[in-house]
């Protein structure tokens, strides 16, 4: 009863940068690498992690006002235009996404996002439904997504960071192993260290060694910021200046780095499609768009995990 759930927007980029624009046109001319791209990458997922579940996460708000109100530089660097808060987006990548879109609902595979919230927060309830007998495993090349992992609950990190083929299937070991904090601490680990792919701070003069060294100690932000009263507490008074002067920061950033786990999710059907729900939809896509290959390749994989004996 694995459900795979996948970072759509991690690994439609992904896609785009990994499969150069001459490999994939359209008859028109018109580039599809980030739609086969995408579709080779489902292809593999499927082969691979024989999922029996499958969900695609989308950006409905890819910054958050609420996000944004706690710590307003967040992603603030990669706003297209400050009047809409429109994403930057490469221009040959965004009418590829309405294309993919139309491919996975021809193949029954759902993909939603929901209002107010990034696909971050839509992989964090999944994942915090997961159980011992529903487990859930997450794609993503987000490294703030290792904060999901949870044994307990068999919630799994798939990290494609050297892309799908190259996965790093992460559990607490490995996260522990990789940052020197278990993934219950990743969030806290993360507002300490900052990031700037994501327009976050962190504290000046605390890098990723000795956020990791702090977490590791105290447990949690709230712990470390309460020993900072503590005379006997074992912190070097740099260190402690410091972290006193971003308290600001340390008292909302863990909100802001922390995905959601309680967002209303819509009721859909996740069971893996052993075969297209639209057939003749599909085939007019892989026509439309030069995308054959592709799409019998997706059909082949989910077919023959539907042959599988569970």
């Amino acid at each position: 009863m694995t459900l795979l759930a996948v970072d759509a927007p991690s690994l439609y980029f992904r896609a785009f940068f990994g499969v150069p624009e001459s490999a994939a046109k359209a008859p028109d001319g018109s580039p599809v690498n980030a739609v086969r791209g995408f579709l080779d990458m489902i292809s593999t997922l499927v082969k691979t992690r024989r999922p029996t579940r499958l969900i695609c996460a989308l950006d409905a708000d890819w910054r958050p006002q609420w996000r944004v109100d706690l710590i307003p530089s967040y992603k603030a660097h990669r706003v297209a235009d400050p009047v809409a808060g429109v994403e930057e987006i490469p221009d040959l990548l965004s009418p590829q996404v309405e294309i993919l879109l139309d491919f996975l609902r021809a193949f029954g595979i759902p993909a939603y996002g929901v209002p107010g919230y990034e696909a971050d927060d839509v992989l964090g309830t999944l994942a915090a439904r997961s159980t011992r007998a529903a487990p859930v495993e997450v794609i993503s090349g987000d490294r703030d997504l290792f904060q999901l992992v949870d044994d307990d609950r068999r919630s799994l990190f798939l990290y494609c960071g050297r892309g799908v083929a190259k996965l790093e299937v992460c559990d607490d070991a490995a996260v522990q192993a990789k940052y020197g904090v278990p993934a219950s601490g990743y969030a806290d680990f993360a507002a300490l260290r900052g990031d700037a792919s994501d327009g976050l701070p962190g504290v000046p003069g605390v890098g990723e060694k000795t956020a990791a060294g702090l977490i590791s100690r105290f447990g949690d932000l709230d712990t470390l910021m309460a020993a900072l009263d503590d005379p006997k507490a074992e912190i070097k008074p740099g260190l402690r200046t410091k972290l006193r002067d971003a308290s600001a920061y340390l008292a909302v950033a863990p909100t802001v780095c922390k995905v959601a786990t309680d967002v209303p999710l819509p009721e859909v059907d996740d069971a893996l499609p052993a075969a297209p729900a639209d057939p003749d939809a599909l085939i007019a896509l892989a026509e439309q768009w030069n995308l054959a290959g592709a799409a019998k390749r997706l059909v082949d994989a989910l077919a023959a995990r539907a042959a599988l004996p569970e």
